[in-house]
């Protein structure tokens, strides 16, 4: 089944973009935008359908991966 699911910065709060994925993608999975920066999904968050609709909105949160080695 086919998951579309906005894309939204967590440091700001703003959309990004618009994507598709294949299955509902999980907390810590890493992927790369439109713009080729890869990011890593921080929160993933399913609402309700709007009255009538069938699909629900995803939101996912999203953040630069941290890179954790030292120089």
């Amino acid at each position: 089944m086919t998951v579309f699911a906005t894309i939204i910065n967590a440091a700001t709060g703003e959309p990004v973009q618009k994507m598709k994925f294949g299955r509902m993608p999980r907390v810590g999975a890493s992927f790369n935008l439109e713009t080729g920066e890869l990011v890593s999904a921080q929160r993933i968050e399913v609402g309700k359908p709007a009255p009538g609709k069938f699909i629900s909105p995803v939101s996912i949160w999203v953040a630069p991966p941290r890179n954790d080695r030292q120089p």
